[in-house]
């Protein structure tokens, strides 16, 4: 989550004798966002809800997958049920993907120094935050998975461990928002600190989920063609904050001046992590083959992201 936007009008009030230039430091602003994902992350919490149905060859999960027996001696399937012994696979498949961002945590301060032929003749800051909502998005998304399960001995229950990718590429957008600061200048001529108040505003405030990788343990139980399963695990996520169009703004004798020239953009990325529980069922079309058809609920950890920009005028 980013930041950075200073609000102050001090030259507006300082005698113009000499050249004075106001030095202006758009300081750190930091958001944070709070997620949730159907499937899936400044500061920010995502939880993710994914429906994925894979098809896969020779070892594979979550999506169709062809199963590969290991090359031993010929091992016996329970009686009653296709699902081999053990096996690996691999599979591709498809996502529908629901992602509840919350809100957005932006904390926005600004410094300013003004100067008159090199003569530092008032400085003063302000700051504020605010919460900018963002929408829930839903969307399709590209699945991959591989992993392995094994039977307990000659039971209908089993173990395995699967690894998923999903590109999400969700992304939340507010318009025109606005940061509210407060705070006070000095001058040369008065020390006493005077109060003064103007926004910051934003002309669109982005958080986005890229992709995930899930890794997750499960336990199963087999029936006939097929065999269901439950499990959690740890997910590493890349999310990603962005700050568009930003101006710091001050109100000075009744008038709001522009405090941070042209309009800033600001971006950060990281990967965060976090948990995921899924449920599944998969069905198999052969004796290598089968469809995974699954839900999963995740988690990701606070994401938060610092950004200084420096101003002269």
């Amino acid at each position: 989550s980013p930041g950075s936007t200073p609000l102050t009008g001090l030259d507006a009030r300082l005698p113009r004798n000499g050249h004075p230039t106001a030095s202006t430091n758009l300081a750190e602003i930091s958001a944070d966002a709070d997620d949730k994902l159907a499937g899936e992350g400044p500061q920010m919490n995502k939880r993710f809800l994914a429906v994925t149905t894979i098809l896969a060859l020779a070892s594979a999960s979550a999506n169709a997958a062809d199963l590969s027996q290991p090359a031993l001696p010929s091992p016996v399937t329970p009686t009653g049920t296709s699902v081999p012994n053990s096996a690996f696979f691999l599979g591709l498949g498809a996502s529908a993907n629901w992602t509840n961002f919350g809100h957005q945590h932006v904390y926005a301060i600004g410094t300013s120094q003004v100067y008159t032929d090199g003569v530092l003749l008032a400085s003063g800051s302000a700051q504020g935050p605010t919460n900018i909502h963002m929408e829930d998005r839903f969307a399709f998304a590209p699945s991959f998975q591989g992993g392995y399960f094994q039977r307990f001995g000659m039971s209908d229950w089993l173990w395995g461990a699967k690894l998923s990718y999903n590109y999400l590429g969700a992304t939340s957008t507010n318009n025109n928002s606005i940061i509210p600061q407060f705070g006070t200048y000095t001058t040369l001529a008065n020390p006493t600190p005077v109060p003064f108040s103007g926004p910051a505003y934003v002309r669109a405030a982005q958080t986005s989920l890229l992709q995930e990788i899930d890794l997750v343990p499960f336990l199963g139980h087999a029936f006939g063609q097929g065999f269901v399963y439950a499990g959690g695990g740890p997910t590493v996520s890349q999310v990603r904050t962005r700050l568009n169009g930003l101006v710091g703004f001050a109100l000075v004798g009744g008038a709001i001046v522009d405090q941070s020239g042209a309009p800033q953009d600001f971006s950060s990325s990281s990967w965060v992590l976090g948990g995921a529980a899924v449920v599944g069922v998969t069905y198999f079309l052969t004796p290598t083959w089968f469809v995974d058809l699954n839900y999963t609920y995740a988690l990701t950890a606070s994401h938060t992201a610092t950004f200084a920009s420096p101003v002269i005028d």
